[in-house]
């Protein structure tokens, strides 16, 4: 009997064993927060997601396979972001992706344990967001665009291009933590430049059209925007209100120009995206944020728009069309 009994259990463990190793579970899926400012539907939204997806992919992630992202769009309304970084975190997700200032600063608000990885902010010392480039400190690290250092440069491309401006409106949003620091930068590099600067305010989409009323008042000859979400969410508004009132604008990234703004030069943003995945990658391995160093980017785009050119009737110089990376016709 005993021999029988014997037997019966190892044919049954046979059986039961293969069973036994399909139930394990399955490998643990990592969860992330993607936080954004944007509309999720606008063209530099997709890009940025592109950018990021992309970075995911050749990191070995594949989003509903051994990563899970929940994303929240803020649709252009900064004080809904709060709101929404406070969702993440009740869902307690791994970490969470702020890419720009305002998701940022939404996210250091809700959380100080969290690691939150940026993507594109100009001067995150500046803003409080971390120690130093060098060493982070706390739980914030990713991507510094360093556009600081940037608006200097616009200035001065939009100065050989226009050399007898004398007055130019600089276009920004004072809810986003950019604002304040660029807003110097391009004060200090104005003088130098022997340029005044009028300052036009928008919070909100509405307000685009009243600060280019006041720079037709001004008699200002030039735009500079500051790079903010939500005025990239209506670059073609921008575009339009330029091009009608005859300014010749320079903003930050390709995708102003591509709606038809004159001028653009800045670090790829959608590469940044796509770099920040690396952050995520470490940081779901093991890493703590605030021994991670800020990256800065190491190649800077300048676009020019020769259609929005013609319309103005400008004449870009030799000079500026041989050091651009792309002119669109």
């Amino acid at each position: 009997m005993r021999r029988i009994g014997l037997a019966v259990a190892i044919t049954l463990n046979l059986f039961v064993a293969p069973l036994v190793g399909e139930a394990q579970p399955a490998p643990s899926v990592s969860r992330i927060g993607f936080l954004a400012p944007n509309l999720p539907t606008d063209l530099g939204a997709v890009r940025f997601l592109q950018g990021f997806r992309q970075g995911l992919r050749e990191l070995g992630y594949a989003e509903g396979q051994n990563i899970a992202i929940e994303y929240r769009w803020a649709e252009g309304k900064y004080d809904r972001l709060p709101g929404l970084a406070a969702e993440l975190v009740r869902l307690k997700v791994n970490l969470i992706v702020a890419g720009t200032p305002p998701a940022v600063q939404a996210a250091k608000q809700a959380t100080d344990t969290i690691p939150i990885v940026m993507a594109t902010v100009a001067d995150p010392v500046a803003m409080g967001f971390v120690s130093s480039l060098a060493h982070p400190g706390g739980n914030i690290t990713g991507l510094s665009s360093i556009q600081s250092d940037l608006v200097g440069k616009r200035l001065e491309v939009l100065k050989e291009v226009v050399p007898k401006v004398s007055l130019v409106a600089l276009l920004g949003n004072p809810a986003n933590p950019n604002y304040a620091p660029l807003v110097q930068q391009a004060q200090d590099s104005s003088r130098k430049l022997g340029v005044r600067l009028q300052s036009m305010e928008a919070r909100d989409p509405s307000a685009i059209d009243n600060a280019f009323a006041s720079v037709t008042t001004a008699r200002a000859g030039a735009v500079l925007v500051v790079g903010d979400p939500m005025l990239l969410d209506h670059r073609t508004r921008i575009a339009d209100h330029a091009v009608r009132r005859r300014l010749p604008t320079v903003a930050g990234s390709n995708e102003f120009v591509e709606a038809g703004v004159l001028l653009a030069y800045g670090p790829s943003l959608s590469e940044g995206y796509r770099r920040a995945a690396t952050f995520v990658d470490k940081i779901l391995k093991g890493a703590k944020p605030g021994d991670l160093p800020v990256e800065q980017p190491t190649k800077f785009e300048l676009v020019i728009n020769l259609k929005t050119a013609k319309a103005l009737g400008l004449t870009i110089p030799r000079s500026v069309l041989l050091r651009a990376d792309q002119i669109i016709e």
